[in-house]
């Protein structure tokens, strides 16, 4: 007799954990992840928006006197891949006070909608990986070069901002991940010190792939962390080019991948791989966003701009969208409903706001 309420006292807790877990106001801690809604959830259902093809993650929002609202969020399909170039017109608003029986669509031209400049609060990080063993240097190094200098063009503003910066780092076969540049927001700089790239700078002619990899995980790691001690929301990417298959054999395939599956949310890892020699199976993984393949060191220019076109398409994909709320003092905790249509693709989230000492001017 125990034993069967033990039994059926232990079938009732995991029910109710099961219960709990898929509650309609869980909030997804882990912001970037594919089609998580970040600090967000579901829209109600009374909107009638319909089935979503977009994902809108909210990584932080807040309010500020006389009474603007700002939402800061990544916008992605539901595959995961992003969204830029979206503008406040875009985008539509409605909020939904304690007497409201469903939402009430703001107009962007009275709430004075706008995306706004979101440099303040975010910082966009790549971390450019080359593999610069015997190889390379022998065969591809002009091409490369010419390749890599594409890919900081392309990635980097046209005109210096801090909120988006780069580190070039190269490997061969030294248990060691050699930094060329240190992360800077000057374009001009990184081109420089790519120029200044000669065949004699390495000393180890083998390939220690999986420490890169690893390596540079642990840098874009840091520099996440680095930005939250800041209180600025960051975004990394980790690019890594190789001609070959890891020869040192320092660290196993699985600690790298493994690296690589579990990294914080919010960094995106793209490979390019170059000629005949290369593992794709394995960068494939190690690229998880984007992998991109090289037959020969002629294609090497074009897959680097393929790829510095999907890290920009990232970085701007993150919005800081802000409008001036018609709620006032007294109605408490509101909550909010943020539509986008892109084309003929839509989606939405929903999230809550205390509008309390709200007046009137917000511009």
């Amino acid at each position: 007799m125990k034993t069967i309420c033990k039994t059926i006292y232990t079938i009732c807790f995991f029910c109710m954990v099961i219960s709990c877990g898929n509650a309609d106001d869980d909030v997804n801690a882990n912001l970037n992840l594919n089609n998580a809604l970040g600090k967000g959830k579901t829209v109600d259902p009374c909107l009638n928006l319909g089935e979503s093809d977009l994902v809108l993650s909210i990584q932080d929002q807040f309010t500020a006197l006389p009474g603007k609202v700002s939402i800061f969020f990544k916008v992605s399909d539901t595959e995961g891949n992003p969204v830029p170039g979206l503008t406040a017109d875009d985008f539509t608003i409605y909020e939904q006070g304690r007497n409201d029986a469903c939402f009430n669509t703001i107009s962007a031209s009275e709430s004075f909608a706008r995306i706004s400049p979101n440099s303040q609060i975010f910082n966009s990080n790549t971390i450019l990986v080359l593999d610069l063993s015997n190889s390379v240097l022998s065969s591809s190094l002009v091409e490369l070069k010419t390749a890599t200098t594409g890919f900081i063009t392309n990635v980097m503003p046209e005109t210096t901002q801090e909120s988006f910066k780069m580190a070039i780092y190269w490997f061969d076969g030294e248990d060691d991940l050699h930094l060329l540049h240190s992360l800077t927001a000057d374009k001009q700089d990184l081109i420089t010190a790519v120029s200044e790239i000669t065949d004699d700078i390495s000393k180890d002619p083998s390939t220690d792939l999986y420490g890169a990899v690893i390596k540079a995980t642990d840098i874009a790691e840091s520099v996440l962390k680095e930005s939250t001690l800041k209180e600025t929301i960051g975004a990394s990417s980790v690019v890594i080019f190789t001609d070959g298959t890891d020869q040192a054999s320092r660290y196993p395939k699985n600690a790298a991948l493994k690296k690589v599956k579990e990294a914080n949310a919010n960094i995106s890892f793209f490979s390019i791989g170059l000629g005949g020699e290369i593992d794709t199976d394995v960068l494939t993984e190690i690229g998880k966003t984007s992998s991109v393949f090289a037959g020969n060191k002629e294609e090497l220019e074009t897959k680097f701009n393929d790829i510095s076109f999907r890290v920009s398409q990232q970085a701007n994909s993150f919005y800081l969208f802000e409008y001036c709320s018609p709620k006032r003092d007294g109605s408490g905790e509101n909550n909010l409903a943020i539509q986008v249509k892109d084309g003929n693709k839509q989606g939405g989230v929903q999230t809550k706001f205390n509008a309390k000492g709200f007046t009137g001017g917000c511009n």
